[in-house]
């Protein structure tokens, strides 16, 4: 398996203030992690280009988009809602974000690469069609489905959204539409408070009750997602890949092992492999303690690469 891995230095441009969670930190860790154990070095890697305003705009309404612009700093930080705030560069992160994602799907329709991961920040699955909340501000797993669409006439798309908060960003950008499928696990009931419920045909809910464990989520995610995976036969898989859904991750309460990363990595590679020709695209969410943020990346990251879980 050839599998890129796509960054850019800019999204370490980004930052919240020194108690936020989702700090530049995040992407020093997962760097760290998969250097020492040899994973990076297996990896094609590539820098990622921003997205323009016409790649954004299949998502996001330029008025949007124009309003965000706006609300940038010269200097110091802004806060947008009580979690989600700017600094002068935080737009160029995101922007390289999206990008990145952009770049992933170029290379798998291109065969230059069989998967993707994308190692960025800020996130952007809580990012909807007209409101940065979450962390968020681009929905970059969106804009990459858009760009699959419209430049390699990808019709059907399936996201698979394994973050310990639902893709509520995601689900507002795509629900209702019938060439997007959408499969999100969460803890419930929790944080985004909307779109909890499905009422759309593309998307299965996965919700979880706090202290799932890695046996419980597994069985949920094959009772759930296979049926309509097999049924969808997607022509590109992209996975929205938190990592907070870990036991040491203190921003919520599941129980997720390093391991479990490897399983759900391997399923979604499977379904890709039935019915895309390989392609998946993958791109960092969640996932907030850098110990076991590294090294769950470390085990998805092989099993991209087709390498087994090693303890």
């Amino acid at each position: 398996m050839i599998t890129g891995y796509i960054t850019h230095p800019d999204c370490q441009l980004h930052h919240m203030g020194p108690e936020h969670p989702e700090s530049p930190l995040r992407l020093e860790a997962i760097r760290a992690r998969l250097s020492l154990a040899g994973v990076l070095q297996q990896t094609m890697q590539s820098e990622s280009r921003a997205a323009t305003s016409e790649e954004l705009a299949r998502v996001h309404p330029r008025q949007h988009l124009d309003a965000l612009d706006k609300c940038l700093p010269e200097h110091g930080i802004v806060t947008l809602d009580s979690d989600t705030l700017m600094n002068p560069d935080t737009l160029c992160a995101a922007s390289v974000a999206a990008g990145a994602v952009i770049r992933g799907v170029d290379q798998v329709y291109r065969g230059q690469a069989d998967n993707v991961f994308c190692a960025v920040r800020p996130p952007g699955h809580h990012a909807e069609a007209t409101d940065a909340m979450g962390f968020c501000f681009y929905n970059n797993v969106a804009v990459g489905a858009a760009h699959a669409r419209h430049k390699y006439g990808a019709r059907r798309v399936a996201i698979l959204d394994f973050d310990v908060h639902q893709c509520n960003g995601t689900i507002d950008i795509f629900k209702g539409d019938p060439d997007i499928l959408i499969c999100t696990s969460f803890q419930y009931p929790f944080y985004p408070w909307r779109y909890l419920r499905s009422e759309w045909q593309n998307v299965v809910n996965t919700p979880l009750a706090e202290g799932t464990d890695g046996a419980a989520f597994r069985r949920a995610i094959e009772d759930d997602w296979l049926p309509a995976l097999h049924a969808f036969k997607p022509d590109l898989v992209m996975l929205s890949a938190g990592f907070d859904a870990h036991r040491e991750d203190v921003m919520a309460d599941l129980c997720l092992e390093d391991e479990d990363y490897h399983w759900v990595t391997r399923l979604a590679m499977e379904i890709a492999a039935l019915y895309a020709d390989n392609r998946l695209v993958s791109v960092l969410e969640g996932g907030y303690h850098l110990e076991s943020l590294g090294r769950s990346v470390e085990a998805h990251v092989k099993a991209l690469l087709g390498q087994p879980f090693a303890h």
